[in-house]
């Protein structure tokens, strides 16, 4: 499965007009369900926070969660960063040209990185399944925060996580370095650096799982196939998102007791 290649087209099409841009986050923001629930997660973090909040978001990508952050909490600022410049280039383009102030981006490789006691909450989403070293990434980003500080991540776990369902099962992204996380595991890697764990949850649970097949897996499937299936696209949705979205609310209302990706909460004491 070519993911990245699908990611670039749309990325493409958004990227020098502020409005569709808005939008592409707007749709982001209904068809992936781990948005909906990272975004339950920064309102209970920074709904609680009565001063200014450094945050770190640590993998940008296409900027959607420093987009969400400084659209919702103006009061805080961010600093997010990527290893790819392209996705730096483009995000800061679009903030400058969007009027937000409050945000700011860099290329940095989160191995590499040498931030310390700078922020206040620390965003990392889909980010750890592609580092190799995620231990010294965690090291990082420990010695990134402040006391009292929070990290946020979400990642695929290890029981399906990325669509793959065994050690020798390609990821369904095709660019991971791991396929997913075992809780123990993840908790075990955060606490020898330093983290308190605070909540480990499961999302894409039996509900979401299915979900994000008829939404998101089966439509890659068919562009990567052919690109004329762009224009069947709004059709397919047409008769699957009314149970695409009903299957990723019961994901989002319920306690999950397993899932195909962990949302992890960690203190720096």
């Amino acid at each position: 499965m070519k993911y990245d290649p699908i990611k670039k087209v749309i990325g493409n099409v958004v990227r020098e007009n502020v409005l569709l841009r808005k939008l592409f986050y707007k749709l982001l923001g209904l068809m992936f369900l781990r948005e909906w629930h990272v975004k339950r997660e920064l309102r209970r973090i920074l709904g609680k926070e009565k001063r200014p909040v450094q945050i770190y978001d640590a993998g940008c990508g296409f900027g959607q969660y420093s987009y969400f952050c400084a659209t919702h909490f103006p009061s805080s600022t961010i600093y997010a960063v990527d290893v790819k410049e392209e996705q730096i280039d483009d995000c800061t383009r679009f903030f400058q040209r969007a009027g937000l102030t409050n945000a700011s981006f860099a290329i940095e490789d989160l191995t590499q990185v040498q931030h310390d006691n700078r922020f206040d909450l620390a965003i990392s989403v889909d980010v750890m399944e592609h580092i190799p070293d995620d231990r010294g990434v965690f090291r990082n980003l420990y010695r990134s925060l402040r006391s009292g500080g929070t990290l946020l991540v979400n990642t695929p776990s290890d029981l399906g996580g990325s669509d793959a369902h065994g050690p020798d099962d390609e990821s369904f992204i095709g660019e991971h370095a791991r396929n997913g996380y075992g809780v123990d595991e993840i908790k075990t890697k955060l606490t020898s650096v330093g983290f308190r764990i605070d909540s480990v949850k499961f999302a894409y649970g039996p509900w979401g799982s299915i979900a994000w097949r008829l939404g998101i897996k089966y439509p890659m499937l068919m562009l990567n196939w052919n690109k004329a299936f762009f224009i069947i696209l709004p059709f397919y949705y047409l008769i699957t998102l009314p149970f695409t979205l009903l299957l990723m609310y019961l994901d989002f209302a319920r306690i999950n007791k397993t899932g195909t990706g962990l949302i992890v909460v960690a203190t720096k004491p």
